[in-house]
């Protein structure tokens, strides 16, 4: 029998150092501690955005479905955030 072991590593640690780094910055924003600057854009869609859906469609591949719903949908929210307000800040949505 040819049985295929999964050797890869967990994906845990990605998704919520991406979710919990990229809300902490956020928060500081919000909080009047910086203002919103591309640093933070780029967290977002980088390790908040990208680097979730990363860690989530690895956890579908090891059959984890609250991880992969968990870390997929952060993701993506991260992503539609930020190109909420890139799109605000060039002119094509309301402000």
């Amino acid at each position: 029998m040819n049985e295929s072991r999964d050797i890869t590593g967990n994906p845990a640690p990605l998704g919520l150092l991406g979710f919990g780094m990229t809300t902490v910055l956020l928060n500081f924003h919000n909080a009047g501690f910086y203002e919103l600057n591309a640093m933070i854009l780029a967290m977002g869609i980088c390790y908040g955005g990208i680097a979730q859906v990363i860690a989530g469609i690895m956890e579908w591949r090891k059959g984890n479905t609250f991880a992969t719903t968990a870390f997929i949908s952060y993701g993506f929210f991260w992503l539609s955030l930020v190109a909420l307000i890139v799109l605000t800040k060039l002119g094509w949505g309301a402000a």
